[in-house]
């Protein structure tokens, strides 16, 4: 094992994919050692290695995207970077109308293996326009996989899954997590995608979580069984869209209770779907309701107090467990 940020290893990612098959491109806004690699620099020295396969773009979104998809229908298997996820909107017609239904619209017989990745989340004080988590706009349209990492380990496995992958796949990539370093293995392999993985194994309540927030699942989960000796299970979603089903269905067979925890605004999101799910499948076997925690049903604050208590955090999801639990 040893240390790696979740940037390395997303820059990693790409640059293994790229040296294992020259039909994959890249492009994106200040994509290129020119411009340093990207405003966070995460792909910094691909272009210096790969040439005119890394091009930095002017500033349109949907171009970005356009020309991805074109790309791919010509036999290329492009890399589109929009720099940050609200910026998605401005391309959310090649997206959803475009890369998400082209193999349907043809009968299988054209695909679009395009991963479009973006950089989003609380913490940079960037206000409203920056830092949403919108992953179930992508998760609802049929066609797109929805890949959100939480560590080292997810970032590159994951990405080189969706670069590898027919079909259109949205990669969520963490800002303020970039520089978090965590352990890998020697020997980084791609991870299969719609596949979570457990965590923490417990016995008295699931909790199902992904992408930074889950750092404050794990505290509150370390917290409460070293405070109150309840035994908390917790899985990485790591896939959104096809979630992991039957391990999800599994841990809340044996816990009886779920909690799951998003950053994303809390109503019509991802918890709701997994929430519906597990609650008709299990019914019978669950002591108490499924309950979801998320941010705020409001726009992210620029205000840094606000913005710190917008989502979820270690001491109220240890407290929601604690009432779930009945303590």
């Amino acid at each position: 094992m040893k240390k790696m940020t979740n940037l390395e290893a997303i820059n990693r990612a790409m640059a293994d994919a790229m040296e294992a098959d020259e039909t994959i491109v890249m492009l994106g806004e200040d994509v290129a050692d020119l411009e340093e690699g990207g405003v966070c620099g995460v792909t910094k020295g691909l272009s210096t290695r790969f040439g005119d396969r890394v091009r930095s773009t002017p500033i349109s979104e949907q171009a970005i995207v356009g020309a991805a998809i074109g790309a791919s229908l010509a036999g290329l298997r492009p890399i589109a970077e929009i720099m940050l996820m609200n910026f998605t909107t401005v391309a959310m017609d090649m997206i959803f109308n475009h890369a998400a239904k082209l193999r349907f619209m043809s009968g299988g017989q054209t695909n679009v293996p395009i991963t479009i990745r973006m950089m989003t989340g609380i913490g940079f004080t960037s206000g409203g326009q920056h830092g949403d988590y919108l992953e179930a706009w992508f998760a609802h349209a049929p066609g797109l996989k929805v890949v959100a990492p939480w560590n080292a380990e997810d970032c590159y496995g994951l990405l080189r899954s969706c670069i590898a992958d027919d079909d259109p796949c949205i990669f969520i990539e963490n800002g303020p997590s970039y520089w978090t370093p965590s352990e890998v293995p020697d020997d980084l392999a791609p991870i299969p995608l719609g596949k979570a993985a457990i965590v923490r194994e417990g016995s008295d309540i699931t909790i199902v979580s992904y992408a930074r927030i889950l750092n404050e699942v794990v505290a509150a989960a370390d917290t409460l069984a070293k405070d109150a000796g309840i035994s908390v299970e917790v899985i990485n979603l790591r896939t959104v869209q096809p979630w992991d089903r039957e391990t999800v269905l599994a841990s809340v067979r044996k816990t009886g209770r779920l909690i799951v925890v998003h950053e994303a605004v809390m109503q019509f999101g991802v918890g709701a779907e997994i929430a519906a799910v597990v609650q008709q499948e299990l019914f019978g076997l669950l002591k108490g309701p499924v309950l979801r925690m998320g941010g705020a049903f409001s726009p992210v604050p620029f205000s840094k107090p606000l913005e710190d208590s917008f989502a979820p955090r270690c001491s109220e999801i240890a407290e929601a467990v604690r009432v779930a639990v009945g303590q």
